[in-house]
């Protein structure tokens, strides 16, 4: 499933706390405008994030089967 940055930035910038702005800079460079959650590498990116990419499919679709 293909992910928009922004929507990824948007979901980090409401769970993180304000004294945590270095992650939001992290996600801005490291993503790219599209995430591929079936990809390992936008994976392993996501989960350095805190982001957990069956929780976005399942944010995005309602749909608790991921395909992985």
């Amino acid at each position: 499933m293909q992910i928009d940055k922004q929507q990824i930035m948007d979901i980090i910038r409401t769970q993180i706390d304000s004294g945590n702005q270095d992650l939001v800079g992290q996600a801005e460079q490291e993503l790219p405008q599209q995430v591929e959650t079936e990809n390992p590498q936008h994976q392993q990116l996501l989960q350095k994030l805190g982001i957990k990419p069956e929780e976005l499919i399942t944010r995005f679709t309602g749909s608790e089967d991921i395909g992985l």
